[in-house]
């Protein structure tokens, strides 16, 4: 439990715990949530007939590319301290640098904790961790572990209103723990305790008809790839003939490559629409704009570049536009949350993430842009070093506030060089 927070509000309440709408003193850890046993009862089917839940939504290709997509991102880019000195940030060597860049915990790296935090807000709606402290009175953190969404129940002391999070370990033992120590990543439709989750709320039609579309194609390949149809003719069959036909669509029908063996003037005509007039192909290409929508990401980062340019230019620009409108967001409520749980009030020292490695694509463009301001060969600059080095992150120069102006003996040097080229010149005109 934080240290700050138990000065302020003290321990939750024995009776706000035992009286809380999750407490049960005698809950079986194998026992199913109530979420659990919707998806098993098969209730809440999307307009396709398809069950969503964060197990079949990652079944889909484009669900699991866009989840991991931003967490990769995510989990890439350096968190690491920094602190404030007048107008500058510089960045300083601290032992959370290593915490979340390195190893979060004895059993993790930091890129797989980022990875499983980022994922359980995208699948269950709520991303959660524990801030690992070094004694129970201390506020120094010396790892954090990610905790599974369906182990962690947020509730509010009814005394207090102050929120806690009972946590069911692996080995089914319950621990209430603070809000000071825990993280919790929250996803639109937050009401106080939990968020609704991504998937199974504003994607799950677009997942189901995505999943209904894997279905459909899986059975028509299981099938032989044929339609249904049905044999016509206007000639009186026996019995031998409707037997050997018989024995030739039920010979078919067990995913056999044999011809259909025809007689008495039969003739087959197809029965069910083809791909084209359903427009299967068609669905199932929408599917993919429509999640890809819904998460913030460009097809073509899914590997759907049907409509996306193929000019290096245009792709360096949507990759700057998905860290602007798309991980920005995210890496805004991470370091938030992360520096109001790790830090007391108006501290100088922060978390901050650095976007530089994901907007590479950009950074000649950038650096032209530095020359420029900073001025050359007669051009005044009108940013200095250190207002450049700070918009890098980076610690400022010694003699780094200087705006630079050109030398005007530079142009006097110039201008004698010309003069003297054409002294030069009249002198060898005089000698001819």
């Amino acid at each position: 439990m934080g240290k700050i927070a138990r000065f302020f509000f003290g321990t939750p309440t024995k009776e706000a715990v035992e009286q809380s709408p999750e407490a049960e003193s005698n809950l079986d850890p194998q026992a199913m949530s109530i979420n659990e046993l919707v998806d098993m009862l098969g209730v809440g089917l999307t307009a396709a007939g398809e069950q969503v839940t964060e197990t079949t939504a990652l079944k889909v290709t484009t669900v699991y590319r866009c989840i991991e997509l931003i967490g990769s991102s995510i989990k890439v880019l350096p968190f690491n301290v920094h602190e404030r000195k007048g107008d500058a940030h510089q960045p300083i060597d601290h032992d959370y640098n290593w915490l979340f860049n390195c190893r979060a915990n004895i059993d993790m790296t930091s890129s797989d904790a980022w990875q499983f935090l980022i994922t359980s807000k995208f699948t269950h709606g709520d991303g959660f961790a524990e801030l690992i402290r070094a004694s129970y009175r201390s506020s120094k953190v010396i790892g954090w572990l990610p905790l599974h969404p369906d182990r962690v129940d947020p509730f509010r002391d009814k005394l207090t209103g102050i929120k806690y999070y009972r946590v069911t370990r692996e080995n089914g033992e319950q621990e209430v723990l603070d809000q000071a120590d825990v993280i919790q990543l929250t996803s639109l439709g937050y009401d106080g305790l939990r968020s609704p989750s991504p998937i199974t709320y504003a994607a799950s039609e677009a997942i189901g008809t995505a999943i209904a579309g894997q279905k459909w194609s899986g059975k028509f390949f299981e099938e032989g790839a044929t339609f249904d149809y049905a044999l016509s003719t206007d000639a009186k069959m026996t019995r031998i003939q409707l037997k050997d036909v018989k024995d030739t669509v039920i010979a078919r029908d067990k995913n056999s490559r044999m011809p259909l063996v025809l007689s008495g003037g039969l003739k087959p005509a197809q029965l069910t629409i083809n791909p084209r007039d359903a427009e299967i192909l068609a669905s199932r290409l929408f599917t993919i704009e429509e999640i890809c929508r819904i998460f913030g990401v460009f097809p073509f980062m899914v590997g759907h570049t049907n409509k996306s340019t193929s000019w290096q230019s245009g792709l360096e620009s949507m990759g700057s536009t998905f860290v602007r409108y798309t991980l920005l967001s995210h890496l805004t409520q991470i370091e938030q949350e992360f520096n109001y749980k790790l830090w007391p009030a108006r501290s100088k020292r922060f978390l901050d993430h650095n976007t530089s490695q994901l907007e590479r694509g950009d950074m000649k463009s950038r650096f032209d842009a530095y020359r420029s301001a900073l001025g050359r060969a007669g051009e005044p600059g009108w940013m200095s070093v250190n207002e450049v080095r700070k918009r890098e992150n980076m610690a400022p120069d010694a003699d780094g506030d200087k705006l630079f102006v050109p030398d005007a003996s530079d142009n006097t040097l110039e201008k004698n060089t010309d003069t003297g080229s054409a002294d030069k010149g009249e002198q060898a005109n005089a000698q001819k």
